[in-house]
């Protein structure tokens, strides 16, 4: 071994252990990139259950029974939850059936653990009209499914409400899901029911 290479393996050294003791002595915000102005630490999760649920615009497009038979969503037991679904970042939401109609409106949340939503639907004056929580049984960039039991003392019946993300503005407004250019969403196949029921 000749002397330049001994010192260039000493350098490398040297230079390594300040590199490791500087990390281990200075916070690790030191090295993070700068936050954008105004936005905050809640936004930037992108992967909190809440963020995937307002991150799209979704629709009903199919409901199962507790025996994964599907029901048609012009089906009693489950028309009245087939519709729009707009979830806003802000916590509130609005609820169209598919026939762009007004259904609901009013605030959200989900578990931080993603396992239940929460709504509180309200009058144009503010006033809490019903709530309800329903379990969450699948929520990501695919898919929002909850269950709801019409008999809260025979739990072993229930239905599992299908949302999917769609690129459908809300009437109303020109906000476009991310399938804006026709790259995700189910586009309206199928022969849905148009409700006029206050539940979702």
């Amino acid at each position: 071994m000749n002397i330049t290479s001994l010192i260039s393996r000493r350098t490398v050294v040297v230079a390594s252990t300040l590199v490791a003791a500087t990390v281990g002595v200075l916070p690790a915000a030191a090295f993070a990139a700068p936050e954008a102005p105004g936005i905050t630490a809640v936004a930037q999760d992108e992967a909190s259950p809440s963020a995937v649920l307002a991150s799209t615009p979704w629709k009903t497009t199919d409901a199962l029974d507790q025996n994964g038979n599907r029901v048609p969503l012009d089906n009693p037991a489950v028309s009245n939850f087939v519709g729009w679904a707009y979830f806003k970042a802000d916590g509130t939401f609005t609820m169209y059936n598919l026939n762009d109609t007004p259904k609901m409106h009013g605030d959200w949340t989900v578990a931080p653990d993603g396992s239940s939503r929460w709504i509180a639907a309200k009058n144009d004056a503010g006033a809490v009209l019903f709530t309800r929580v329903v379990p969450i049984i699948q929520l990501d960039k695919h898919a929002f499914t909850y269950r709801v039991t019409p008999n809260a003392a025979d739990p072993s019946v229930y239905y599992d409400i299908v949302h999917t993300p769609t690129n459908h503005a809300e009437p109303g407004t020109d906000d476009r899901g991310p399938g804006a250019n026709g790259t995700q969403g189910n586009q309206g196949e199928g022969g849905y029911h148009h409700n006029n029921g206050n539940q979702h």
